[in-house]
């Protein structure tokens, strides 16, 4: 069950992603070619850079290669041979869980100011609350910036997600609360990996559609 539903659920977002992308240009006449080259770009430092947004986009670059290969190494066995992780694969997905959790941590910390909420990405939201409530809520006419929400929106539940994540794997790696219990965190594990997965490449993805607007 669980690899038909990762599959069917890793194919409808690449699909929703491609009908996104279609549907609602980013804008600009660039063709494929400098479209690829301006989204590598992203991944590199900027000169302008201080000390701490250096070290923040390396980190970065580290989160993401740890992402990488925990989703190839943790994903491949199951949704390819039909088999749990085991043996080298094992291996290597035990040595880069701890730095992408080391990652997460730092990013939360560093990214969490950069993510806040405020009221130009809804102001539609100020508008419900002033008709709900009857508030004096000052009304924003401005438009919505949906991609904007949706990433902040996104980072912060990758943030919420890997604390189950990461958890519920120490956790089976105990014997505290005996053999059924470590089959359930271990199957929490993999449905949650599966949606995390699935919320960093919304994310990803509108990191590269905001970047190119030039929006964040």
């Amino acid at each position: 069950m669980f690899e038909t539903v990762s599959i069917l659920a890793f194919l409808a977002t690449f699909a929703i992603i491609a009908v996104h992308w279609i549907a609602t240009p980013t804008g600009g006449s660039r063709n494929v070619i400098q479209g690829s080259v301006h989204v590598l770009s992203l991944l590199l430092i900027e000169q302008k850079s201080s000390l701490l947004g250096a070290v923040k986009k390396l980190v970065y670059l580290l989160a993401v290669l740890s992402f990488l290969v925990l989703a190839i190494t943790g994903f491949y066995p199951v949704l390819v041979k039909g088999k749990h992780i085991s043996g080298f694969g094992m291996m290597i997905h035990a040595t880069f869980a701890p730095v992408f959790a080391l990652c997460m941590a730092f990013l939360a910390i560093t990214w969490a100011g950069a993510n806040r909420f405020t009221a130009e990405d809804c102001p539609w939201m100020s508008r419900v609350l002033r008709r709900v409530t009857r508030l004096q809520v000052a009304v924003d006419d401005r438009p919505c910036r949906c991609s904007l929400a949706l990433y902040k929106a996104a980072f912060w539940l990758l943030l919420f997600l890997s604390l189950p994540l990461i958890l519920s794997i120490v956790i089976s790696m105990f014997h505290l609360l005996g053999t059924p219990w470590q089959h359930a965190t271990l199957a929490m594990h993999r449905w949650v990996g599966m949606v995390f997965v699935i919320v960093a490449i919304i994310h990803t993805y509108l990191a590269i559609r905001l970047r190119m607007a030039n929006a964040i």
